[in-house]
């Protein structure tokens, strides 16, 4: 069921985002009176599809192959390759025969799409939930990579290289992105130096929970219908011990639980200034059903007129987060073109139950993803449309169809050779 949630959410947000996407193309290319020959949601490779209709003169449909979508606009040079159209005269109603300022706009649309469609989820995020942070002001709990790295658990980060890091949630994402090279930290009542090693930087995209928040196993409350539901801890009580190995932070709490699921365990509570001993049990899964206290969390609530500034700065700092991504990518010392996946890696992230929060923060980050990806200066996608359209209007020479045809022959290629990158990262992924 938990397989069958999450390919379900993939393949929800990923057809709103086509439809999204394609529709900008499509809106454009009508207001200039360009024919739209198709839009189809999936491809449909060899003709196979799951359903079509025609209204006017598009055709409207579902392809069989979940892998994008299309909107085949007339007289255009596009991954369908289809040159039959190219051969004929100029048609008024075909994108070749239009200025280049309006097959700019056509081909930014999806794009514009793309980014209005983020930007208003942003904005309805922080006006209906609003949104949780957390200062960095709280010590860190580190796994293997971050203790190879240099840091250990208590640690309080200060500085990467010259930027204080504002929120404790960004602390791992801004590592990587900023390529930070000395990481000052709080150890103590000391304040050291740590420099950090390139060639692990691809590494932290795949390393999650580098940085958790070092917090003392605070009971908050008690889960009604859990395995301790009857048992005697209160709100306030804090677990110190479990088997009789210490336990100073939640997280070495739950190390212990994990590796023995099913099990009444003696476990040492401080409560006021005394130590208890109580046996509780512990699920299938390794949890006691208990919920702790994270006094670094904080929420504000927004108004709707509040929303709106905030969500614009937020769905800026996604852009600009993502932007580094990329040039991560893009610097092969890192290595972070390791963190490249596919839809394996999108369907990780989505979680295991529906939760209208996580699903709309989830869309509003893939559609800046797709937004992004798609101005690249690649000829098979829209970027690489863009900048020839751009060397028309400023040059006034038009590239010649052939031309077209073997710059996006060429883009395609790339594509082919990023997907096959994804998924072998994905497969090595799944073996390891």
């Amino acid at each position: 069921m938990i397989v069958l949630m999450k390919v379900l959410q993939v393949i929800l947000a990923l057809s709103i985002l086509i439809i999204i996407h394609e529709a900008g193309h499509f809106l454009w290319a009508r207001i200039f009176g360009i024919r739209v020959d198709k839009f189809y949601l999936f491809f449909d490779v060899g003709g196979v599809k799951l359903f079509s209709k025609k209204i006017g003169d598009t055709e409207y449909g579902i392809g069989w192959l979940p892998l994008g979508g299309y909107c085949k606009i007339a007289g255009m040079v596009d991954e369908s390759m289809d040159t039959e159209q190219l051969r004929q005269d100029p048609k008024p109603w075909e994108f070749r025969s239009k200025p280049a300022w309006q097959r700019l706009l056509v081909m930014a649309g999806g794009v514009l799409n793309n980014f209005i469609l983020a930007l208003v989820l942003f904005i309805a995020i922080l006006a209906g939930w609003g949104r949780n942070y957390m200062p960095n002001e709280s010590p860190i709990y580190v796994n293997e990579l971050a203790y190879e790295l240099g840091f250990r658990t208590g640690d309080r980060i200060l500085l990467y290289d010259d930027y204080a890091p504002a929120d404790f949630m960004d602390l791992q994402a801004d590592l990587a992105r900023r390529q930070v090279r000395k990481a000052t930290v709080l150890r103590g009542t000391d304040t050291l130096e740590i420099y950090i090693d390139q060639s692990l930087i691809g590494d932290v995209l795949n390393s999650p929970g580098m940085f958790d928040i070092a917090l003392p196993f605070v009971v908050d409350s008690v889960m009604a219908g859990g395995p301790n539901a009857l048992s005697a801890l209160r709100k306030g009580d804090r677990i110190v011990g479990v088997m009789g190995e210490e336990t100073p932070f939640l997280q070495d709490a739950q190390k212990l639980l994990r590796v023995h699921p099913g099990e009444s365990l003696p476990v040492d509570v401080l409560r006021d200034a005394d130590t208890l001993s109580m046996p509780l049990q512990v699920d299938s899964l390794g949890r006691l059903g208990v919920f702790f206290l994270n006094p670094s969390l904080k929420h504000r609530n927004y108004t709707v007129w509040e929303a709106i500034p905030a969500g614009c700065s937020w769905a800026w700092e996604s852009v600009a987060g993502y932007l580094r991504d990329l040039r991560l990518v893009a610097t092969p010392s890192t290595g972070a073109y390791k963190s490249v996946g596919s839809f394996v890696a999108i369907g990780q992230v989505f979680p295991s139950t529906w939760n209208w929060l996580q699903f709309l923060y989830i869309l509003a980050l893939l559609s800046i993803m797709l937004g992004v990806m798609n101005l690249l200066p690649i000829p098979a996608l829209d970027g690489g449309h863009i900048v020839f359209c751009l060397y028309e209007i400023f040059t006034g020479r038009k590239p010649s169809d052939r031309f077209l045809m073997v710059a996006q022959l060429i883009g395609m290629v790339l594509l082919f050779a990023l997907m096959f990158l994804a998924f072998g990262n994905d497969i090595a992924r799944l073996i390891r």
